[in-house]
């Protein structure tokens, strides 16, 4: 079996638009509190706004490409999943508890005998 690996390198580039993502981010939350003075709802609107252009300045790097490609394919295997129906999981979860309260029991029973023994060795 003949695996090709990809090689991708990060360029200069890449890093310098990773770097002004942080720095755009850092700004906005800097002026987030340095503009306490202005409504709430202003300033959480400034700050989703730069954390926009952040988001949008990480997509153009190569590392922005791998995580919107990864998130994709996320979803498109999430919808390949077959999921339980809903009598499927009252059933399991009606067998679960009664596995929890069995194992209870029968731990209860072994914790009474193995105290009954400590009790008899210690008078």
């Amino acid at each position: 079996m003949n695996a090709k690996t990809e090689v991708e390198s990060s360029s200069s580039m890449d890093t310098v638009k990773l770097a002004l993502a942080v720095l755009v981010l850092a700004a906005g939350i800097g002026g987030f509190y340095y503009y306490e003075a202005y409504s709430l709802l202003l300033r959480v609107l400034g700050l989703l706004a730069v954390a926009g252009v952040a988001v949008a300045v990480v997509m153009q790097t190569m590392v922005g490409r791998k995580v919107w490609s990864f998130a994709s394919d996320s979803r498109t295997e999430v919808r390949k999943v077959v999921w339980p129906s809903r009598q499927e999981t009252v059933q399991t979860t009606l067998i679960v508890f009664a596995m929890v309260l069995v194992m209870g029991i029968i731990l209860w029973l072994v914790d009474m005998a193995l105290m009954a023994i400590v009790r008899s060795v210690t008078g």
